[in-house]
């Protein structure tokens, strides 16, 4: 049950669904409209691209949709379950995905394609990062699933069903956070270019340094004294 998610979800979330959502905004505006932290608009572009015998565009989605399946990999083996948990490398995860978009950033900067594999690849690890934990769907890099939930809710509401409330407003604290990183993903662009992408990698290695914080805190409190 939602109510079984630690009460550090809400502010993790809100941060790593900023986070996805900035990168997002870069992706939407400097890589041909295209998005980076989901699949769904790559697998379509793929599909009109073969459509019309564009190989070259086509293969480069392919690179791309891997490239997001390798990330998701990545975090798959290192964080070893779907179940959220403290005490997980989330941190590890964290400062990989960071170095990631610094990666795709310098990549970029100097006109290589790869950068957008490596973007792509950080999205995909986080989007794996966090998952399912007691029938609770948490999504940091799409809302598609989010407002699906939503309206789920809604409609069970309309039959006498009770309301999660906490659920519900977790839901709208990720939604809210994708739209606000996408604002500050597109004003950041707009000034400097790809440099913006030193933002996100930039709080993805904080988020790291204050989950391996919060984790000897644990630690120490959980010790006994003497």
């Amino acid at each position: 049950m939602i109510s079984r998610l630690p009460r550090w979800i809400e502010t993790g979330g809100f941060l790593l669904a900023a986070l996805a959502g900035y990168v997002n905004a870069v992706g939407l505006l400097g890589f041909s409209h295209q998005s980076v932290s989901h699949l769904t608009g790559a697998s379509t572009l793929l599909g009109v691209k073969l459509a019309n015998l564009h190989g070259l565009e086509a293969l480069h989605l392919v690179f791309i949709i891997l490239s997001f399946m390798l990330g998701a990999a990545f975090s798959g083996f290192f964080i070893e379950h779907v179940a959220l948990k403290a005490g997980r490398r989330y941190g590890f995860a964290l400062v990989v995905e960071g170095v990631l978009l610094v990666v795709a950033m310098l990549c970029l900067n100097h006109g290589f394609m790869a950068g957008h594999y490596f973007a792509s690849m950080a999205c995909g690890l986080q989007n794996a990062m966090v998952t399912t934990f007691s029938g609770a769907i948490v999504r940091t890099t799409h809302v598609s699933g989010l407002f699906t939930d939503i309206g789920i809710m809604l409609g069970a509401r309309l039959r006498g069903h009770s309301l999660d409330s906490r659920k519900l407003i977790l839901l709208a604290i990720l939604i809210s956070g994708f739209v606000l990183g996408g604002v500050l993903g597109a004003l950041m662009f707009n000034l400097y270019r790809f440099n913006a992408l030193a933002a996100p990698a930039s709080l993805a290695i904080l988020l790291a340094i204050v989950y391996g914080y919060f984790l000897s805190r644990s630690g120490a409190e959980r010790r006994p004294a003497g």
